[in-house]
Parts: structure tokens; sequence; C-alpha cells
């Protein structure tokens, strides 16, 4: 069993960062490959950010240039720094993490950009 908790998620203003930052935790990990997703109200979870176990990074165009993300394997971390955020970056974002081929989600953490 992985457990992955994500933090970081708060209220900012549009133009402002935020970090967000995961772990994960288990008695034999081996992870591959980390990413983060958001879920605005009544959307679709979409991919905002993956990185492989080989530092390749994914980001789509909508976070590309704003968005950076960023893991530490000796911590089982992987962080999200978002820059420039707008108000349509709002949403719910989740940790997912590949262990032996397997996907683990977070509980998420909520995100909120005012204009």
């Amino acid at each position: 069993q992985v457990n992955v908790v994500e933090s970081g998620g708060g209220l900012v203003q549009a133009g402002g960062s935020l970090q967000l930052s995961c772990i994960a935790s288990g008695r034999t990990l081996k992870i591959s490959d980390m990413g983060w997703y958001r879920q605005g109200e009544g959307q679709q979870r979409e991919l905002v950010a993956h990185i492989s176990d080989s530092l390749k990074t994914e980001y789509p165009n909508s976070v590309k240039g704003r968005f950076i993300i960023s893991r530490d394997d000796a911590k089982n971390m992987v962080y999200l720094r978002m820059n420039n955020l707008k108000p349509e970056d709002t949403g719910a974002y989740y940790c997912k993490v590949v262990s032996w081929g397997r996907p683990y989600w977070g509980q998420g953490t909520q995100v909120t950009v005012s204009s």
C-alpha cells in the first residue's frame, strides 16, 4: 500500500505563485512516473504536469512556461511550482505516483485564484 499526501494549496491573487508538495510513503516503493492533475468544478480531471524517472517533463499548453514540476527521489516527493497564476487555474490539484507500475492518488489540495 502506498500513501500519497499533497500540501501547499490555498488562496492566491491572479499573477501570484504557489508551490505544491506531494510525498509518497509505503513499505516498498519503486516509483517511476509522478504527476500533477487538476479538476475544476464540473470539469474532468486533467494533467497539468508529468515527470518521468529519467526527469523528462511534460506540460499541456495551458500551463507551459508557468508551471514547473520537480522531484526528489531521496524523499519520495514531487513538487509543482506554479507562477503567474490565473483564475482558470482554480481547482483541486491531485498528485499521482506510479509505484511498481500501479498508480496511487492523493486526496487533493485546493487552489483558488482570485481575479
